[in-house]
């Protein structure tokens, strides 16, 4: 019986883990420090939940030239982007990002800017990643 519960146990967290992927961001030249990874899991059509953590990324302050804030962005499958927000500082080492998207974004790029509330990105850009392999066909 023992033996049955834990492999039912391995099972449900092997299928729960399978349905996200971790990608890692790129070294970045202006943070070289910064270890970033993104992980996008399916919450349900259309629904993508996107986690971002960075781990070593310096405060914008002390990039040159100083700015206020990481602001992250998030690419469509149409070529469209969007500010989606910007990293929460949990301590001197750790950022992180959550959210909810109503569509599966193809790429997340982070950068550095004076404001958060920008519609394009105008600062200069941390790091990349491209999310969704585009098809060969």
């Amino acid at each position: 019986m023992k033996f049955i519960k834990l492999l039912s146990i391995a099972v449900i967290l092997s299928v729960m883990t399978s349905c996200s992927e971790t990608i890692k961001f790129p070294v970045s030249k202006i943070a070289p420090a910064a270890d970033i990874t993104a992980e996008v899991k399916k919450q349900g059509e259309p629904n993508y939940l996107v986690t971002l953590e960075a781990n070593n990324l310096a405060s914008p302050e002390r990039l040159e030239p100083p700015k206020k804030i990481y602001v992250i962005w998030a690419v469509s499958a149409a070529g469209v982007v969007r500010n989606v927000g910007h990293f929460t500082q949990e301590n001197a080492e750790k950022s992180t990002y959550k959210a909810s998207f109503p569509y599966q974004p193809v790429e997340v790029f982070i950068t550095a800017e004076d404001e958060e509330g920008n519609c394009f990105p105008a600062g200069v850009e941390i790091s990349r990643a491209i999310l969704v392999k585009p098809n060969r066909d």
